[in-house]
């Protein structure tokens, strides 16, 4: 299905964008032609952009870079929330967007924007540069006043007008982005697709603690080199189990993945990355969670692709037998 990413552009403290953008999901979480998700810049920090080459190489250097390029990637077209700063957009959204080239382009985009005179001149600029990464910018858009859309300068209150108005844009958006997806890439390109989205999905269902979500993404015959013995794991039941046995284990699990590779076949595909899985112990402890090399291979079965095996594992000090976990991709 079609994913569209609502991104917070603003990361100031007291902002109204979180605000801004629970509204925009809100409205959006009740159609069945789309996914949505918020993206928070607070949750992606990005320093000043630091990549020696222009995001057009696609040659990014820093992990962080390639952890945003990876989250962007996943996504078929956005909502982009933006305040009005003097008369432009926050320098933390411009840094976010400079970052990436390929990530963005082709892909649908609409403007919710806030401010005094309801944000317009931000959304103007917006447009310009999203313009320039060739992403299709849609014409609806939406603009909210500080003076008349928020009670107490605190709580959104948008008129009747703007609802409609954010009906039409999620139409627009996710008209153009299903437009994009299928109209003009290749077979291979759209299985890669395909596959970011399995593993983005794969990645949801951790976080969920969602067994049968995860179900619904490994062959019944999966073979699984997981980090826990024995050597090997046969079978979707004896797979789940071992998810099973980690949600015992975390109250709650976060997992994320690095520089994640695919290349992909007619009919068979793999994808290396770097996972790493943490969480919330039950006694409220968190655990920051070790980084391992994760191998995920791929078949297309009756047309959907499934995972068929996957092996996780550590680095060896050969001189002492033990496994490094303290490595930082």
């Amino acid at each position: 299905m079609t994913r569209i990413g609502i991104l917070i552009g603003s990361t100031r403290p007291g902002r109204k964008g979180d605000r801004v953008a629970r509204w925009v999901h809100e409205r959006a979480a009740r159609r069945g032609d789309a996914e949505f998700e918020v993206i928070d810049l607070l949750d992606h920090p990005l320093p000043h952009l630091d990549e020696p080459l222009p995001a057009l190489a696609g040659r990014y250097r820093h992990g962080h870079t390639r952890a945003w390029a990876d989250t962007i990637a996943r996504f078929d077209g956005f909502v982009m929330v933006t305040p009005e700063y003097n008369a432009s957009i926050p320098g933390v959204l411009k840094n976010a967007i400079d970052y990436l080239y390929a990530e963005w382009t082709h892909k649908a985009v609409g403007f919710v924007s806030y401010g005094g005179g309801g944000g317009t001149r931000a959304a103007r600029q917006l447009r310009t540069v999203c313009e320039l990464l060739r992403m299709a910018a849609v014409t609806p858009q939406v603009s909210l006043s500080l003076h008349t859309d928020f009670e107490d300068d605190a709580t959104l209150t948008p008129g009747a007008h703007h609802v409609s108005a954010l009906d039409t844009l999620l139409d627009a958006v996710v008209a153009h982005s299903t437009e994009g997806r299928t109209a003009t890439p290749t077979q291979r390109e759209t299985d890669e697709a395909a596959i970011r989205r399995h593993i983005g999905q794969v990645i949801d269902a951790i976080r969920a603690k969602d067994l049968e979500g995860l179900r619904r993404h490994y062959s019944t015959d999966v073979v699984s080199f997981d980090i826990d013995p024995p050597l090997r794991h046969v079978g979707i039941d004896a797979k789940l189990e071992n998810w099973a046995n980690v949600f015992t284990f975390f109250r709650e699990v976060t997992y994320e993945l690095r520089h994640l590779m695919p290349t992909v076949g007619e009919d068979v595909a793999f994808t290396h990355a770097f996972g790493r899985l943490s969480g919330t112990l039950p006694d409220g402890t968190a655990v920051g969670g070790m980084w391992v090399r994760v191998t995920f291979c791929f078949r297309k079965i009756d047309g959907d692709w499934l995972i068929t095996h996957d092996q996780v594992s550590v680095p060896l000090d050969m001189p002492s037998g033990r496994g490094v976990v303290d490595l930082e991709p």
